[in-house]
């Protein structure tokens, strides 16, 4: 009988990874996208209702191609919702970027685009909810999208952070229980049905937790004291570089060459999966942009070509990769981020097109099945530090949409038994 519930769990998990719709990833002249919200870093912004919006990226062509935008409107689990576009929208979209720039003084040209949300043709966002902001060109075909969350204060979301109560993985998973809060403009009946939650870490929807049902109410609140339900491996701290000034050597930079555009050498990188841990400060994957050559980095920065080294003792099998990883292109693997065996130097290399600033990655293992193994090069350790966001969704009986009543957050240095 638990082969079947766990047959089953899977094969609904299947389901909701097949029935959402995913984000259409940039092609590669479009560069450096910068999706912000009230958050210190861009990543997939979560906003108050009534609060702005914006993304900016670089497009490498140069040509100052027009593109124009769309919103779309989604339910909790990334399909379609059922609203029309002026039940959560006032205003308009399908309308040209009209803000960008050329850039200036650099090896590498590109146009520098930047939209914000609202503006003059789109006054506002009317309700709560999941959103996906698309990016087409002149001909229509979707260039790129990403996704951004909006929601309204009308729950508090409480949240702390522990170690598994399993044996097996005290040493390396952080588990989340956290308790939603009503209050009295707000009544939830059958919150099994009416309730949804969205688990991130470190703004990474790529390795989230959906759907979770409360296991018991008191009074007003809703309580999730799951384990391995709400486990995330704890990971490790990012690795990093700045890059911000290419005249000279910064963090974990070896050497620069001028070439075509600069090429910036990083010092050889190790597993870590089997040291012990060390904390070392990041930003959770995140980057910022960032020059000392000139007073705009949006467009005075310049693209280089990064090139990595990782020593790594660990034979990989038939169809397993190794990848750069981090927020930098929204935590996907492509052809882009691929490391390649050289049997000369004994080390896996790698080179990756990146605008200066600071940034945060990490090696990670691509399975056979395609699924992606964040530990394998770095370890999971409990006392990472990590930021997690709790997202709550309510649709009310007889509704049409997913409403976001509230958002929580907490951060695993605060971690307990």
């Amino acid at each position: 009988m638990k082969d079947t519930y766990l047959i089953i769990f899977a094969f609904l998990i299947s389901v909701l990874s097949i029935a959402q719709t995913p984000e259409t990833l940039p092609p590669d002249y479009i560069r450096t996208i910068e999706f912000e919200g009230s958050a210190e870093f861009s990543g997939t912004p979560i906003i108050r209702l009534g609060q702005s919006i914006s993304i900016q990226f670089d497009d490498l062509i140069g040509d100052e191609a027009n593109y124009y935008y769309k919103i779309s409107h989604f339910n909790f689990d990334w399909t379609p919702s059922d609203l029309s576009q002026n039940e959560y929208m006032s205003g308009f979209d399908d309308m040209r970027i009209k803000s960008y720039k050329n850039s200036f003084n650099t090896l590498q040209i590109y146009t520098h685009y930047k939209l914000t949300i609202p503006n003059a043709d789109t006054r506002a966002l009317k309700v709560s909810g999941n959103y996906m902001l698309e990016i087409y060109n002149d001909q229509e075909e979707l260039i790129f999208s990403r996704r951004f969350i909006v929601y309204e204060n009308l729950a508090g979301i409480g949240a702390q952070i522990k170690r598994s109560r399993d044996l097996k993985y005290i040493n390396t998973k952080q588990i989340v229980n956290f308790s939603i809060v009503t209050g009295q403009n707000l009544s939830i009946k059958n919150p099994d049905q009416t309730i949804h939650t969205l688990l991130i870490k470190n703004n990474n929807l790529q390795n989230s937790i959906y759907d979770l049902k409360p296991q018991y109410r008191m009074g007003n609140e809703l309580i999730y004291r799951y384990d391995q339900e709400t486990a995330f491996n704890g990971g490790n701290e990012y690795l990093y570089f700045d890059s911000k000034d290419v005249r000279g050597v910064n963090v974990h930079i070896r050497k620069f060459e001028l070439r075509d555009i600069y090429e910036i050498y990083l010092y050889t990188d190790k597993v870590r999966a089997n040291d012990i841990y060390t904390y070392n400060p990041d930003i959770n994957g995140a980057f910022l942009i960032n020059t000392v050559q000139g007073r705009d980095p949006k467009i005075e920065a310049e693209y280089t070509w990064v090139h990595f080294f990782l020593k790594n003792d660990q034979p990989l099998r038939n169809g397993e990769e190794i990848h750069i990883y981090g927020g930098f292109n929204n935590f996907t693997i492509d052809g882009s981020t691929l490391m390649t065996y050289n049997s000369e130097s004994g080390l896996y290399e790698g080179k990756r097109l990146f605008k200066q600033g600071f940034y945060n990655y990490k090696y990670v293992l691509k399975q056979q099945d395609g699924s992606i193994d964040e530990g394998f090069i770095s370890g999971n350790f409990y006392q990472t530090e990590n930021q997690y966001t709790i997202v709550a969704y309510y649709r009310a009986p007889g509704a049409r949409y997913d409403r976001v009543i509230g958002v929580g957050s907490a951060n695993s240095k605060d971690i307990t038994n």
